[in-house]
């Protein structure tokens, strides 16, 4: 298993603890949350949380029954994930994930194919999904939008320093991300018509994807909302009814794609 140094050490400051608990990163975690609940077998099926991090989608998985399991490359986010609750944790690569074919009802990829940059990375680490489902069972995968960035430098203010117009606009063009924080995230943004593409070149069928935040998580008050549990609830619904709508899903900053792992294309 080799990971890229410069990720590992981004992961080993521990940000992963709190980055879908805290803050604006919640409109994510509750997106994702409201997308599997509707998506997903019923418990007791079992999950694979391939890129699980440190279990904050594992945690409310395991509570409701299902059978999770996390593999991460990351120490850290291992050892933080094996700590909960009925949710099991070990080190392993989405590309050669160390499970037999057909072991799990549900491969989760919530963070894998944005931590790939080449492409032929991806698409292996979609067939290991691929491999590691039963029949009929599902393939859901995260991704960040190629335009995420350049959102996000705008909202943050640090569009106007040195140097960052440019990794911006390069961004646009090769979906490279660079964070503008020392030692900040590195990642790959997808287009939407890149995901369909790259499931086709996994042999998975068309996925329906989904804009998890919509342009809500560039809203100054999103917090405001996700504090209060009436307003939340708005909030998912507005987010809810605008997801799959294809003029809106590279506004939003993540994009989940789940598909059957061997249904043929045309029966969707």
């Amino acid at each position: 298993m080799i990971m890229d140094p410069h990720l590992l050490r981004y992961y080993e400051q521990g940000g992963e603890l709190t980055r879908l608990r805290q803050g604006r990163g919640r409109l994510e975690f509750w997106r994702t949350r409201d997308v599997l609940l509707r998506t997903l077998p019923p418990a007791p099926a079992k999950v694979l949380d391939v890129g699980g991090g440190t279990g904050a989608h594992a945690e409310w998985l395991a509570a409701e029954g299902y059978d999770v399991e996390v593999i991460d490359p990351v120490p850290l986010h291992v050892e933080e994930a094996a700590a909960l609750p009925g949710v099991r944790a070990r080190l392993g690569d989405a590309r050669d994930l160390p499970v037999p074919d057909g072991a799990a009802d549900v491969a989760l990829l919530l963070g894998p194919l944005y931590h790939l940059p080449e492409r032929a990375d991806r698409v292996r680490a979609l067939r290991e999904a691929r491999r590691a489902v039963r029949a009929g069972g599902l393939v859901v995968s995260a991704f960040i939008s190629r335009y995420a960035a350049l959102h996000d430098s705008v909202r943050l203010g640090t569009l106007p320093l040195d140097g960052r117009v440019e990794v911006e606009y390069r961004t646009l063009e090769t979906g490279e991300i660079v964070s503008a924080r020392e030692g900040g995230f590195r990642g790959y943004g997808h287009r939407p018509e890149e995901i369909v593409a790259e499931f086709t070149d996994a042999g998975l069928p068309r996925p329906r994807v989904h804009g998890l935040e919509g342009a809500f998580w560039l809203y100054g008050d999103v917090d405001d909302w996700l504090d209060d549990d009436g307003r939340r609830e708005l909030l998912l619904d507005a987010a809810r009814r605008l997801e799959c709508e294809p003029s809106l899903l590279g506004v939003s900053g993540h994009l989940l794609a789940v598909t059957p792992a061997v249904t043929p294309v045309g029966d969707l």
